[in-house]
């Protein structure tokens, strides 16, 4: 697999990365940690350079379970996790918390579960409007200087506060939902991101599994799997969302690719520090993702399909409303 390079401190990565969040969380029952470790030992075989965890996800032991997988090959991975969750004591997230003493906090309690001696990448999960950014920055900054961290990253961050940061300590990447059914970031983030020399890494770049074309308005989603509450997938939505993946269909057929490898090979077109991180707790649909690398989109096709999905409305919000406010505007 090729390498991507995020930030301008040299950080590669190759051009695919792995989500972890669904080994502990977010899509019904989880399967087993053998089953997990297996699946991410498969994903750096396969080439996969870019593990992608967070504290909050478990909470704690999806980043104990991604340690563990990665001990073998520690030294040739880039891990990434995150901070900026106030966690109680029986594991549910009760806002956000940015605080400097807490940025501390949550880094030793990350390594020692990570089981490493640095974090490569840290993110903060969501921005906390109650903590300067500068400070978040400052902070970060000083941990890099200590040898903990080694690039800062930013997650669902606005241009504004993108840029606040990046002036105190450079920001290495930034992470936000990007596909072809979510293009917001096109706006500023990118614009900025571009401007000032920063990675950006799509998380759900699959539409939440939705644009890989297994999801139809019939699809029951199991006890537990967060897309049974997000306006974007209800019956309705699904129905109505379903021409963006006929679309994918259409296009793939002609490339011998399916509509997520179509949906992939979009997002790695569209420029060349951007390094999506589908996540998948299945072999197949693994490799299924790793094939969108040899998957060529000439501009045609991509002003096209760009011209093609501007015509779609996509129903539904994102988030429910609750979730909306806690993002970085």
């Amino acid at each position: 697999m090729k390498t991507r390079e995020l930030g301008t401190a040299g950080l590669k990565v190759s051009e695919l990365g792995l989500g972890c969040m669904g080994f502990s969380q977010g899509y019904g029952p989880a399967g087993t940690r053998e089953d997990a470790i297996s699946l991410i030992r498969t994903a750096f075989d396969r080439g996969i350079r870019l593990f992608d965890t967070a504290e909050v996800y478990g909470p704690f032991t999806n980043e104990e379970l991604v340690g563990e997988a990665v001990a073998p090959f520690r030294d040739r991975v880039v891990v990434a996790t995150k901070f900026g969750f106030k966690i109680n004591r029986d594991g549910r997230q009760i806002g956000l918390d940015s605080r400097p003493e807490h940025i501390r906090e949550a880094v030793d309690g990350s390594l020692r579960r990570l089981g490493t001696g640095h974090i490569d990448l840290l993110y903060q999960h969501r921005v906390d409007p109650e903590v300067p950014i500068e400070d978040v920055a400052g902070t970060v900054r000083d941990l890099i200087t200590e040898g903990k961290v080694k690039h800062f990253g930013l997650s669902e961050a606005s241009a504004g506060t993108i840029r606040a940061a990046n002036a105190v300590q450079p920001v290495t990447a930034v992470q936000s939902e990007y596909s072809l059914w979510w293009r917001e970031p096109e706006k500023k983030v990118l614009p900025a991101c571009g401007e000032l020399g920063i990675g950006f890494v799509p998380f759900s770049p699959l539409g939440r599994g939705f644009l890989t074309g297994k999801i139809s308005a019939g699809t029951e989603f199991a006890p537990g799997d967060m897309r049974g509450r997000l306006p974007r997938f209800t019956p309705e939505a699904r129905k109505a969302n379903q021409a963006v993946v006929d679309l994918l269909d259409t296009l793939g057929r002609t490339k011998d690719a399916t509509p997520a490898q179509i949906a992939l090979a979009w997002l790695l077109a569209q420029k060349p520090w951007i390094v999506p991180i589908p996540g998948t707790r299945k072999l197949e649909r693994l490799e299924e993702n790793l094939g969108a690398a040899g998957v060529t989109l000439t501009p045609e096709d991509l002003a096209n399909l760009d011209d093609a999905v501007a015509r779609i409305p996509i129903e539904g919000a994102r988030y429910p409303e609750e979730l909306e406010k806690t993002i970085d505007r």
